[in-house]
C-alpha cells in the first residue's frame, strides 16, 4: 500500500522523475481546462440552455454566493482564484472513482503548493485592496508588539492549510486501502464513497478557509463616527 502518489514512478531519469503526483495533478488541470472550453463554447443568454451550461451556472452561482457569504465585497473579483481552488481539490477527490489513480492532494508537496498559492495571494488581495501602506500597518495592529506574532500567524497557518488537507487525503486514501485487503467488496465501496464526500467537504474547508484570510486581508478599517455630545445639541 502506498502513503503518497508520490512513490509512483513513471519515468526517471537520475534525480528527475516523473511520477504519480505529477502526472495526476496535469491530468487535473487537463481535464479542467478541456472541459471548461467545451462547456463555455456554446454559452447562450437565451432561455434555452444546455445541461451543462446549468451546471455550470449553479457551480459558479454557488461559489460566488459563499464568497459574498464571508463579507468580500465584489466576489465575483475573486471567483477565479477561490473557484480554481475549490474545483481542483474536489475534481482530485471525485477521480478516486478511476481504477489506478491516486489523488495528488495526497502528497504533501501538492498541498504545500496549494497552500503557498493562497500565502501570495492573500498579500496581492491586501495590497490592491489597501496599498501597501495600509496592509503592512494591519501588522502592527492593535499594538507593534504583536508584529512578530502577526508573521508567524501568516507562517502557521499556511502550514495548517497544507498539513490539514494532505493529512485529511491520505487517511482516507490509506482507510480505503486497508479495508480492501481485508474486507468484503461492499465495505470498501461504501467507505469510498465516504471518501469522496469528505474530499467534497475537504474542497469547500480550503476554498472557504483561503476567502477567510483574503478578507482579513482586505477588510479596510471604518472611520469612527464621533457622536454629537448633549452640549452640541443644545
Amino acid at each position: 500500500m502506498r502513503l503518497s502518489p508520490d512513490e509512483i514512478i513513471f519515468w526517471q531519469s537520475g534525480i528527475i522523475k516523473l511520477n504519480g503526483t505529477i502526472v495526476f495533478t496535469w491530468g487535473i488541470m487537463l481535464v479542467l481546462t478541456v472541459g471548461s472550453l467545451l462547456i463555455t463554447r456554446t454559452l447562450s443568454t437565451e432561455i434555452k440552455r444546455t445541461r451543462w451550461q446549468n451546471l455550470l451556472e449553479i457551480i459558479v452561482t454557488g461559489i460566488v454566493g459563499q464568497i459574498e457569504s464571508i463579507g468580500l465585497r465584489k466576489p465575483r473579483k475573486y471567483l477565479g482564484f477561490i473557484g480554481t481552488l475549490f474545483l481542483f481539490v474536489a475534481t482530485a477527490s471525485l477521480f478516486t472513482i478511476v481504477p489506478g489513480y491516486e489523488p495528488p492532494t495526497g502528497s504533501l508537496s501538492t498541498t504545500c503548493a496549494l497552500a503557498l498559492c493562497v500565502f501570495v495571494a492573500v498579500p496581492m488581495f491586501g495590497i490592491e485592496d489597501q496599498g501597501v501602506v495600509g496592509y503592512m500597518k494591519s501588522y502592527l495592529q492593535p499594538t507593534f508588539i504583536m508584529l512578530p506574532f502577526n508573521l508567524i500567524s501568516e507562517v502557521s497557518r499556511t502550514l495548517a492549510l497544507a498539513i490539514r488537507l494532505f493529512g485529511n487525503m491520505m487517511s482516507g486514501a490509506m482507510i480505503v486501502g486497508i479495508l480492501l485487503s481485508i474486507t468484503p467488496l461492499l465495505f470498501p465501496i461504501v467507505m469510498t464513497l465516504l471518501g469522496l464526500l469528505t474530499g467534497m467537504v475537504q474542497a469547500y474547508i480550503f476554498s472557504i478557509l483561503a476567502a477567510v484570510y483574503i478578507a482579513a486581508a482586505t477588510r479596510v478599517r471604518q472611520p469612527k463616527v464621533e457622536t454629537p455630545s448633549a452640549t452640541t445639541t443644545a
